[in-house]
């Protein structure tokens, strides 16, 4: 039986942690005093029951995803957390990588591991910084100059450290010098021009924007491109791409990139808005807001212009085509090179969706959502699946393949547009979601059309299967740490990040009740997040299991686990990672109450088994961390 009432709590002066009945740690925000008698609805839930097999599997990830990142670590690291790897390194390419050796580490005690992960998180992001600042790609703790899919990767790490601790004073500091980077606080890195709205070149950092590239910036690249397309077709004595490792023809593709690609913005700049909002949920500050308001919607504009068909390239003056002979295709990381649709849809699917977060305001998904209307229009079925091209030049729309659901499932999860649920399903035909087909991807994000399937019934069973699938993918990639007998001088960059154990789709879904975020650069939303009162910190208490089972557009339901026979637990459940969602109402079997907050309080009694269901007003609250 559940009852459900107030919990009284003492206020205490601004910055010290809240006392009483009904703790909250620190960096969550409350509920403002005079609220009702400021408390938080708590409910209990008090039936026990024998724990379910995925609440087993979901504690067993849990806690046995530590000791597997404690020896990965042993294994690539030195005693200050440095990669065991060489002494110099050549380029602009390698930071990313290093940081995504150990990326996922804070959001992983966030959602309930231990508190050692959280310190070495820090400690392994620091001794990246310092490693790659020894080498030269980093300047001032930030990348020197590169392009924001790269930035994307590494600085997702840093964007988990709010999630798992925002009061640190060293990573407070950095949020807002490193936004600064794009403000146009800094001198010594003018990567933004105000008045066109637009930053000033695809290469960027806190050495500002990298107009001129020489064959030094591009050593490490040349044989990864040379597997890639050309970026054109019209460069004099270059007719394939076995050019990027000929020292003869090299210099004219790189010349040729320079000229018509460097002085111009371009849409994977988008990217950067997560490290701008990351600076408004630490600070508050409005002036966060209003850079990603007229960001995206500078290129919504530029969109609008171009008859609704997003540019790859916009020149210094906001002239799409400037440096491109009028083309709007052709840019860098553009509609055809190197990855064509790809980055068109991460891109904007980041730039939109933050603004959204960070507003309250839909408008913003009309960027990512024209994409989709755009490659739906041209697409076409082969072979009983639908192809959607990936790639636009000269000759028009090309190389058509199936579309990646993931895009199209996480656009449709954050606006729960019935428009973007039947283009999903449409731009899918042919493709089964029924049963968990589980792929290798460093991305971590390659299931979410299984989990939407498992969210509209058609596999009850996803939630053991994700779990076990999980598990073994750790194994797998602890088994071939245990194997590595490569010298560390031999390594390439992507060595450590294959390896890395910590594998946490199946915990952010099904916990979560959102898809992992979008790999390169986005931040993670999400319908619930948990906070531990006993213990102050973010994440599930201990033998705490938590599995959503349904979304809906003003609502999400949860199944409760307390696994201890003898002792209770309490858990805070808040709406959306960053609070940015409202609870209305919170109900268990036959009752239900009004909550009226972003936070609500279960009490789950010795092995405890109860389902939740939650009223929800989405995007309705600045989001904070």
């Amino acid at each position: 039986m559940a009852t459900v009432h107030r919990a009284k709590r003492l206020w205490a002066i601004r910055g010290m942690a809240l006392i009483g009945p009904c703790l909250l740690i620190q960096c969550a925000s409350a509920a403002p005093p005079g609220k009702g008698d400021g408390g938080l609805a708590t409910v209990d839930l008090a039936d026990p029951s024998p724990a379910p097999e995925w609440a087993l599997l979901e504690r067993q990830l849990l806690e046995k995803l530590h000791p597997a990142a404690l020896e990965f670590v042993r294994k690539y690291t030195r005693e200050d957390g440095t990669l065991i790897w060489r002494d110099q390194w050549p380029g602009m390419d390698g930071s990313d990588d290093g940081y995504e050796s150990f990326y996922n580490f804070p959001l992983y005690y966030a959602l309930g591991g231990p508190e050692e992960i959280h310190a070495l998180s820090r400690k392994l992001w620091d001794a990246v910084t310092r490693q790659f600042t020894r080498y030269g790609l980093v300047h001032n703790e930030f990348d020197a100059y590169y392009d924001w899919m790269h930035h994307g990767e590494s600085y997702t790490y840093f964007y988990f450290f709010g999630l798992a601790d925002p009061t640190a004073a060293k990573y407070r500091e950095r949020a807002v010098r490193f936004a600064g980077l794009y403000l146009g606080e800094d001198p010594a890195a003018p990567n933004y021009d105000a008045r066109h709205k637009l930053i000033r070149s695809p290469i960027t950092g806190s050495r500002g924007p990298r107009w001129v590239n020489t064959a030094e910036d591009w050593v490490t690249h040349r044989p990864v491109l040379a597997g890639y397309p050309l970026p054109y077709d019209d460069v004099p004595g270059v007719t394939s791409s076995d050019a990027w490792i000929d020292d003869a023809r090299f210099p004219r593709i790189l010349e040729a990139m320079n000229r018509r690609m460097m002085r111009s913005d371009v849409p994977l700049n988008l990217t950067a808005t997560s490290l701008i909002l990351n600076a408004y949920m630490v600070t508050g500050d409005l002036k966060y807001k209003r850079w990603i308001e007229d960001y995206v919607g500078a290129w919504m504009d530029r969109t609008r212009q171009n008859g609704g068909i997003l540019p790859d390239n916009v020149g210094p003056s906001g002239k799409i085509g400037e440096h491109m002979d009028g083309k709007w295709w052709g840019g860098y990381y553009g509609w055809r090179w190197p990855h064509g649709l790809f980055n068109q849809l991460e891109s904007t699917l980041i730039g939109g969706t933050n603004a959204y977060l960070a507003t309250g305001d839909p408008k913003y998904l009309e960027l990512p959502r024209s994409v989709f209307e755009l490659v739906e229009r041209q697409s076409r079925v082969q072979n009983g699946r639908v192809v959607v091209p990936q790639r636009h030049g000269d000759q028009g729309w090309y190389a058509f393949r199936p579309i990646n659901p993931a895009h199209a499932v996480t656009l449709w999860y954050i606006s729960q547009d019935p428009r973007d649920y039947r283009r999903l399903r449409t731009l899918t035909e042919g493709s089964s979601w029924d049963t968990l087909r589980y792929r290798k991807g460093k991305g971590d994000w390659e299931h979410a059309g299984a989990w939407l399937g498992f969210l509209e019934g058609r596999n009850a069973d996803y939630p053991v299967q994700i779990l076990r699938a999980t598990f073994a993918e750790s194994l797998r990639r602890l088994e071939r740490v245990r194997r590595d007998q490569s010298e560390p001088a031999s390594r390439d960059l992507h060595h450590w990040q294959q390896r890395n154990p910590v594998v946490l789709e199946g915990l952010v879904q099904l916990m979560l009740g959102g898809p992992n975020h979008v790999y390169h650069g986005g931040l993670l939303h999400c319908r619930l997040f948990y906070f531990d009162p006993a213990r102050k910190r973010p994440g599930l208490p201990p033998d705490v299991a938590a599995l959503v089972d349904k979304v809906t557009p003003d609502g999400v339901s949860v199944q409760l686990v307390n696994l201890h026979p003898s002792e209770p637990r309490d858990v805070i459940l808040q709406a959306g990672a960053f609070g940015e969602h409202e609870f209305t109402t919170a109900g268990h079997k036959h009752q239900t109450v009004p909550v009226g907050q972003n936070r609500v309080q279960v009490r789950l009694r010795p092995g405890a088994v109860g389902r939740l269901d939650l009223g929800m007003k989405r995007y309705v609250h600045a989001p904070s961390y």
